[in-house]
């Protein structure tokens, strides 16, 4: 479940690229612990029994665990989900990833070099620099422009005016804002508001980029805008994202790999497919529900390999939803090949494999 991933990120079908080396971030054995010694509580005896024990002798000595031996990676352009119902740990997760709450003890390890042993100096550089962070709050400060707003975390790392100002100016028509520039806070709807947010956040040109539930407070249609505004922003840009949400859906359209947790543990990771495909328990089969395969399963997660019987057959595209690829099937059609942006054939779809997609409760050799 944690190796690397077999999968072309979907942001990155576009440009034919593969996921491969080490992880740009790595989390191991993370515990995050509220309570009278929480340090005290992770001694040698601790870490020493299973699991399960470790989290009841936690709560036998009047502990709360708030995450619990979270362990993971996230690749280079990446855009990881962690999401869960409220109280499940994801936002406790990345706040301990990012030493906003220190976490009681595990590793975070960024380009190899763990965030748990960084000096105070250390961590103020590596955040000021390495490190973009969007909250649902927009956090804008009301007395400052969009411009001077923007342009604020770039004044901590001594820029001048002129450099900063036009760093700014830079971001601020990236997320589509020109010609707002001199408007103040209470002057921009919420969904400009955030795009303002997103313009600081990636101002210091993040490696790393950290969203907690960044459009929860939005309209459905704004949010909406905003993930596909995202989306674009992604192609463009190609961070390693680590997103929170506590909406499926949201995650289904906007992850690579998604992390689902529940009481602080981790209960599966996996693509959106293997999610939807091969949920690991009644839990995960929950947050599935009533979600429209056909708008989220891609040919590529489905496909066979390829089939030729020496006649042509129509084409979708990888990454083109089932849909898509679905009213292409005709009395006439039984083979759809899926192809990649050079026009290679990468597999063939059949009905019957198009129909089981569409049922949670298929048997993975089936499909």
């Amino acid at each position: 479940m944690l190796a690397a991933p077999d999968r072309v990120p979907r942001h990155c079908l576009e440009q034919d690229m593969t996921v491969n080396g080490e992880p740009k971030l790595s989390v191991r054995n993370l515990w995050k612990i509220y309570g009278p010694n929480p340090k005290g509580l992770v001694s040698k005896k601790f870490q020493d029994m299973p699991h399960a024990e470790r989290l009841q002798y936690a709560r036998q000595k009047h502990h709360f665990v708030a995450a619990a031996n979270v362990t993971f990676d996230v690749y280079e352009g990446q855009i990881f989900v962690i999401m869960g119902l409220s109280g499940s740990g994801k936002s406790t997760v990345l706040r301990a990833i990012s030493r906003l709450d220190e976490p009681t003890s595990g590793q975070v390890l960024l380009d190899d070099k763990d965030l748990l042993l960084a000096s105070p100096k250390e961590l103020t550089s590596i955040r000021r620099r390495k490190m973009g962070m969007v909250f649902q709050s927009f956090g804008l400060m009301p007395h400052l422009d969009v411009v001077q707003n923007v342009a604020f975390p770039l004044k901590a790392q001594g820029q001048s005016r002129e450099a900063r100002r036009a760093r700014a100016c830079e971001m601020i028509e990236l997320v589509g804002l020109k010609g707002k520039e001199h408007s103040y806070p209470h002057q921009l709807s919420g969904g400009q508001q955030q795009r303002v947010g997103i313009a600081r956040s990636l101002a210091v040109e993040p490696e790393l980029w950290f969203l907690d539930e960044p459009f929860s407070a939005l309209d459905p249609l704004i949010r909406s805008q905003m993930q596909d505004e995202f989306l674009r922003l992604q192609t463009q840009l190609n961070k390693t994202i680590i997103f929170v949400t506590h909406d499926f859906l949201e995650a289904l359209k906007l992850a690579d790999n998604i992390c689902i947790m529940k009481d602080g543990e981790i209960v599966q990771i996996g693509s959106p497919a293997d999610i939807v495909l091969r949920p690991a328990n009644d839990y995960v089969r929950e947050f599935i529900g009533d979600v429209p395969l056909a708008h989220v399963l891609r040919a590529g997660d489905v496909m066979s390999p390829p089939y030729s019987d020496g006649q042509p057959h129509p084409q979708v595209r990888q990454d083109d939803i089932l849909e898509t690829a679905i009213k292409l099937f005709d009395d006439k059609t039984e083979t759809i090949d899926v192809i990649d942006g050079s026009g290679s054939i990468l597999g063939s779809l059949h009905p019957l494999e198009v129909i089981r997609s569409l049922y949670h409760d298929a048997p993975e050799q089936a499909l």
